[in-house]
């Protein structure tokens, strides 16, 4: 297992990246890497960071704005090549089919409820790591 896992948060909310942050800990569960995170503000900034490589986990604002997390989920998975596993955030349980669309591998919604989210984040961790295997 490598000792760190990166995690790029994507919003343009400090706040929600924030809240990200604190629901994540250390790391999300036992048997996962320690967590490191890279924040993003801005759609550019997530493309500049993702060419760089090295992110095992995006975790997307579907709220954020100018241009929500799913729409950044879609083209990064038409775009990136190898892309990582993406956590997408939600406005509302009802947006569960948006994230299936924008091809996001797991969604929670909004507020981060810490449990909910340290468990999908885990779960997205071990996968990559899986596969890395």
């Amino acid at each position: 297992m490598q000792p760190t896992a990166t995690v790029l948060v994507y919003s343009d909310d400090s706040n929600t990246r924030e809240q990200v942050r604190l629901a994540t800990g250390r790391r999300p569960a036992p048997d996962v890497p320690v967590v490191e995170f890279l924040e993003c503000a801005t759609p550019d900034a997530v493309l500049r960071e993702l060419d760089r490589g090295g992110i095992d986990v995006c975790v997307l604002d579907g709220e954020a704005v100018p241009m929500g997390g799913m729409g950044v989920c879609r083209q990064i998975k038409d775009e990136v090549f190898d892309c990582p596993p993406v956590l997408l955030l939600i406005g509302r349980p009802q947006d569960a089919w948006l994230a299936t669309w924008s091809r996001a591998e797991s969604a929670v919604t909004l507020p981060v409820e810490p449990v909910e989210f340290a468990s999908a984040l885990a779960s997205l961790l071990r996968d990559k790591t899986a596969l890395n295997a």
